[in-house]
């Protein structure tokens, strides 16, 4: 990098900074000089087929480095196909610095192709959105990590002008001290020692926030310490190892699992949520307790906005500080009935691993066949509602997913993303066909990365969760099944990876073995008949 350095530069060495090496996205003209920059930087660009892919792939390496995501777009169209993923990020909680090119400002007064309002098209599904200064490049570059980073995590716009990416620019060195952890205090605080010293039958609702805040170790303490059973969201899974005795795994779309665990919730006589954020769940966990006859303590990242649920006792700390503040009360015996444990083993009734072929089958198969250092991620439809109350987590991000906006089609650039991150441990999507297809150009992306995810595809020729939505409510069946199913496997091959056609346990096992050896990725189509998920989510 010379002496004078650009203002592109400048943001490029921020994010480098912020432990940030790989940058997914297409180029355009207006974005030349960023991508120069990040690359000078140390920062590796990868060329994806798509912005939308691009951002979920990075979503992928950042659940493994816990850096933030850069996602590259160009002017126009570049910016407008990044929408989904970048309110994806918003909702899930991702941080990321999404950067676009843009026409300078006296340019875009008289030439009209293409130009449009990237901070106004952003500004509702973004915490904040910049236009870059060569003076100030880098007080930019620091307020857009430290507010993507900051509580709750989220995307930032960086709008860089063609002229300003390429000005003369210098490194003020602002930087903005982190913020302290926050512990509950007060008289709030010592009834809350109270109710924990009294409770006889409490339970934890753990969310997302716990593991922002680095408190999973808090949280297992806490738990034993209280004997505290603990259910989990779809992506907290893993925060309390989910083989753990007081581990009832995760929620939030199932009904079969709700009829299991909200009667326990609603039996309880304290809930403590930590770290719970419900833009996770579904409308069978809005406002399920009663905060007038059961005692509610929320440990919260922010303030409760959502009014999906209420509470007794709110505190807005930091999750470790707050699980510490309260760990002074008095252990006492929980559950004389033992209801936590028979509403585990109920749980492991309604989800059995024994079905002789269907998508239970296929989760189990790949469950016992992949080592326990996989990293795992699965599409939106009725797989993952299957596969999140199936699949065991032993540790946080192991499984990943959308959870929030519950987008199709972010699987498979989500394990290229975890592939990518950690080639040492094995990495598989789990994608109905629907979803596959969505993003199957994709698959030349790995073929040029020399990228090795496993893709389990789930072939019924349907969206399922949708068609069985429409049986329910006796519906003509329109709009939600293919002709035929198609050729997956054979989409694989012509991509440049390897793919099989699967119809039974046997012959999946066997795909899965030949895959964790090949040294390309692997396409496994997994043909399954229609209606396989009813009664069975």
């Amino acid at each position: 990098m010379t002496n004078q350095m650009r203002a592109a530069d400048v943001v490029a060495k921020r994010l480098y900074e912020a432990g940030c090496r790989h940058a997914f996205g297409m180029p355009g003209g207006e974005v030349l000089t960023i991508i120069d920059a990040l690359e000078l930087a140390g920062i590796t660009v990868h060329l994806v087929k798509h912005e939308n892919a691009g951002g979920y792939m990075g979503e992928g390496v950042h659940h493994v480095d816990g850096a933030p995501v850069i996602l590259v777009a160009t002017v126009g169209p570049g910016l407008m196909n990044a929408v989904n993923v970048v309110a994806n990020a918003e909702q899930d909680r991702v941080p990321m610095v999404v950067l676009t090119g843009c026409l300078d400002a006296d340019e875009a007064l008289t030439y009209t192709h293409q130009v449009l309002d990237h901070r106004a098209v952003l500004a509702p599904i973004t915490k904040a959105t910049f236009t870059l200064t060569a003076g100030e490049a880098d007080t930019i570059a620091d307020k857009a990590v430290a507010i993507a980073t900051e509580r709750r995590m989220g995307p930032v716009l960086i709008d860089v002008p063609i002229s300003v990416a390429d000005a003369p620019s210098g490194v003020s060195g602002r930087r903005r001290a982190p913020a302290g952890s926050v512990a509950p205090h007060g008289t709030d605080l010592e009834k809350a020692e109270a109710w924990l010293s009294e409770a006889k039958k409490p339970v934890i609702i753990a969310g997302l926030d716990v593991l922002a805040d680095g408190a999973a170790g808090d949280l297992r303490a806490f738990a034993e310490t209280y004997s505290v059973p603990v259910v989990t969201t779809y992506k907290a899974k893993g925060v309390l190892p989910e083989d753990h005795p007081l581990s009832l795994g995760g929620a939030g779309l199932s009904p079969l699992a709700d009829t299991h665990l909200l009667p326990l919730v609603q039996s309880a006589d304290l809930i403590l949520c930590v770290g719970y954020d419900p833009i996770e769940m579904r409308p069978g966990w809005r406002e399920v307790w009663n905060p007038e006859t059961q005692r509610v303590i929320d440990l919260q990242a922010v303030p409760n906005r959502h009014y999906m649920h209420q509470a007794t006792l709110s505190f807005t700390c930091d999750i470790g500080a707050g699980l510490a503040a309260l760990s002074v009360a008095e252990p006492q015996k929980t559950w004389p009935g033992g209801e936590p444990s028979a509403t585990k083993a109920a749980l492991a009734g309604a989800f059995p691993v024994d079905d002789a072929w269907g998508p239970a089958a296929v989760i189990a198969e790949a469950r016992a066949a992949l080592p326990a250092s996989t990293r795992a991620a699965v599409d939106s439809g009725a797989h993952r509602i299957l596969l999140s109350q199936m699949w065991e987590c032993s540790t946080p991000r192991s499984l990943i997913q959308s959870t929030a906006l519950c987008t199709m089609g972010c699987a498979v650039p989500m394990a290229m993303g975890l592939a990518l991150a950690d080639p040492e441990s094995p990495s598989v999507a789990f994608v109905g066909d629907g979803g596959f297809l969505m993003v199957a150009g994709e698959l030349t992306t790995a073929a040029d990365m020399g990228l090795k995810p496993i893709i389990i595809v789930f072939v019924d020729a349907s969206l399922a969760l949708i068609e069985l939505k429409q049986r329910q409510r006796q519906l003509k069946n329109l709009a939600v099944d293919y002709p035929a199913k198609h050729d997956i496997a054979a989409m694989g091959r012509a991509m440049g990876g390897a793919g099989v056609r699967v119809c039974n346990r046997t012959e999946l096992r066997t795909a899965i073995e030949d895959a964790l050896t090949a040294d390309t990725f692997t396409v496994i189509a997994a043909e399954i008949d229609r209606g396989g998920y009813d009664g069975r989510i």
